[in-house]
Parts: structure tokens; sequence; C-alpha cells
């Protein structure tokens, strides 16, 4: 029997094969297009410094507080009514070495006084008292004819005994006297009053304390120092052998009084005795000669106990070192460099110092070129073009 599809269907399926055929050509019988070379992008340009190491004195900057370099309570050793204070007794006045700050009334103790001398001469009396009675017995012994004088006939215990008391009269004497002298108060130093704390007409007993003054010679700064600033500087020391280290760096004090920065210069003198534990800083002590005194002319004030101040402290001088905007160096503490090839690598800063324009560095060799332009991207092994950047001053404050 012979099967065939119907006249209906064929048309369609001669169209459909002929339509696959075609399509068929098409895909596979398209020539392909050439391959081409993607254009070489230019290297980045960066711009870069050729560093020249040099020797440099670099200086710390830190801050302090002023403060006395003495500083105590002047305390009462006796009592009685205060009837004289100086003019100079007040909150910030001045006062000069052993000038009379204070009197009480003294007649008790020139009363005591006399008391105490009547007492004293008593006391001579019966000394000489004895010594008269210890010769009649010493000739009378010794018309006696026995050369072993007994003592007590002798009378030397009533010698002592007399003695003994006139030295007790005059020590009586002199603890009157001495509190006759401690009626006045005297400055015992060149200073300034920082608070009163008594006045005339007023009763004060032994450790009733009359004021606090502070000396006026020389002001102090104790200044913090970090591990690196520390590094920077040759601070005094001492060793328990008795050896010290004398340096002595000068410090530069600027403070601001009155819309105005003025200046001081004072010296590192010593450091504390032991590190802050709470912060682990160093302190060192800048001390300021004459911190109240002015120059001829000058209208610079006082460098008043508590002004807060900034103090610039000379350092060593460190061979070998880079100075470079503070730009150049990156938040990981590392470099961009260029090497002979045009190609970026990473090197890690050693950092002395950096303020907000510079940053001074060690450990870089002469003719190394330190990229100070900002990269988006920067990657180990990238090609760049490198140029000569601007002078460091312009790019220190760009």
């Amino acid at each position: 029997m012979k099967i065939g599809l119907p006249n209906g269907y064929l048309k369609p399926l001669l169209v459909l094969l002929l339509g696959t055929l075609a399509a068929y050509g098409l895909l596979v019988g398209k020539e392909h297009p050439a391959q081409q070379a993607l254009p070489k992008r230019p290297p980045t340009k960066v711009s870069v410094i050729s560093v020249t190491p040099a020797a440099e004195s670099l200086s710390v900057i830190t801050q302090g507080t002023v403060a006395p370099r003495r500083e105590i309570n002047i305390v009462s050793q006796v009592a009685g009514k205060v009837t004289f204070v100086s003019e100079d007794f007040a909150s910030g006045g001045f006062f000069a070495s052993n000038e009379l700050l204070l009197e009480l009334e003294d007649q008790d103790y020139q009363f005591a006084l006399l008391r105490a001398k009547a007492r004293v001469a008593d006391a001579e009396q019966l000394v000489a008292l004895e010594k008269g009675r210890v010769r009649q017995a010493q000739r009378e012994w010794k018309d006696l004819g026995n050369e072993d004088a007994n003592q007590l006939f002798l009378r030397q215990p009533q010698l002592a005994s007399a003695k003994a008391t006139l030295a007790a009269a005059k020590a009586d004497r002199g603890e009157a006297e001495l509190n006759l002298r401690r009626t006045r108060t005297y400055a015992p130093f060149q200073g300034r009053i920082a608070s009163k704390h008594v006045d005339v007409g007023q009763y004060i007993t032994p450790g009733t304390i009359i004021a606090k003054v502070y000396s006026t010679d020389v002001a102090e700064v104790r200044l913090p120092l970090t591990d690196r600033q520390v590094a920077l500087l040759d601070l005094p020391l001492n060793y328990d052998d008795g050896s010290q280290i004398t340096e002595t760096p000068e410090a530069t004090i600027s403070a601001s009084f009155a819309d105005q920065t003025w200046q001081w210069q004072g010296k590192i003198t010593r450091t504390d005795s032991s590190i802050d534990v709470d912060s682990r800083v160093v302190y060192a002590v800048a001390e300021i000669q004459r911190p109240f005194s002015r120059a001829a002319g000058s209208r610079r004030p006082p460098l008043s106990i508590g002004l807060f101040v900034q103090a610039e402290i000379t350092g060593r001088t460190i061979e070998d070192v880079v100075v470079l905007p503070r730009r150049a160096l990156r938040s990981d503490a590392t470099l961009l460099l260029v090497d002979d090839n045009q190609r970026l690598y990473y090197q890690a800063a050693d950092v002395l110092k950096a303020d907000q324009h510079r940053v001074w560095i060690s450990g870089l060799e002469a003719g190394s070129r330190v990229v100070v332009s900002h990269l988006p991207v920067a990657v180990a092994g990238m090609e760049v073009s490198a140029s000569e950047a601007t002078q460091l001053a312009e790019l220190a404050t760009q």
C-alpha cells in the first residue's frame, strides 16, 4: 500500500526547508571580521620630587601650663592679733625677699622674755653661789688632810644642778626671744602673693595659713613629649652612678594674650622622675628666667602663672633627612616612588616629624623620586610618566 503526503502539506514543507538552508548559509557562510589591536593607553602623568638628603635640626612642638618653681603656704608659728600688714600683702601683690609682710601683737611675748631673763639672772646667781661654796668646801677638805674628797661634800652635784638650771633658763630665754621674733613674718624669697587668708584685727593661732605665695625669679612649664619627639632631642638625664647628661635645649615659649602672640625664651633643665602611667609620655621641664620682667620699650605682658603656652624645643641635628610636602605621605605611612623603568613602587616611610604642611623622612636614598601628586588608583608596577614638581615651598602651601 503506498503512503504519501497530501498535496496540501508538500508546499509548506518545501518552503520551510528552503528557508532553513538559506538561514544556515547566511550564518555559517558569513565572513568573520578581522581582529584589531586595542589602542595603548598613555602612561598616567605624575609629579615627583627628586630628593637630596641633608642634615636637619628638627624642632619639637608641644604645649603646657606655666607654673611657679616654688610655691608655699606661709604659716604662723605663734598666736596673736594681727596689728600690721604690708601694702603689698594682697592677692597678686609682689614682695621682695625678707620684706616684712605681717606683724602680730607682741606684748605677751615681751613679758615672757622679761620673765625668762629674770630666771636666767637667778640661775646665774645660783651658779656663782655654788661655785663659792665649792671653793670653800675644797679648803675645808684640804684642812682635814684627806686626799680622797667626797663629791657631795665638795658640792659638785649642787654645782652641776645649778649649771643645768642656768642652761634651762637660757633655753627659755632663747625660746622667748624666738617667739617674739616670730610675731613678725618676713618674705622667704622674692615673689608674689597667690592668695591671702588673714588681715588686720584678726586673731590667729599657731598653724594658721597666712598666705599662699610663689617665687617670681623662675617660672616652669611641664611639657609632654612622645617617644618619637624624645628621639629628636638631647634631654638632660641623671643616672644612679652620679653621671648625667647636662644638655639644655633651647625652648621658645609662645602664648596668646590680648589677641596678640608673645614669646619668651627658656631652657629645658630637667625631666620628671618617671613616665606618666596614663598617657605614657615623658615630661620635660622648661625654665624661664624672670618671667614677670619686661624689656625697656616692650609691651610684652608678664608670663602669668596658669597661662597655657606652646613650646618649640630645638632638637639635635640628624643626618640624611628629606623634607617633603605633607601630601606625599600616604594614609598607611608609606611613600609612592618611581623607579628607573618609570614604574611605581611603595616604600615604608620612617617619619621623624610632621606638621600641617610638611613631613620629615629618613631612610631615602639620594635621587629617589617621590610622587607628590594625587592618584585615584595607584598599583605597584604601574607605568607612569613622571615630571619634576614645583618648588617644595609652593607644594607645602597648596
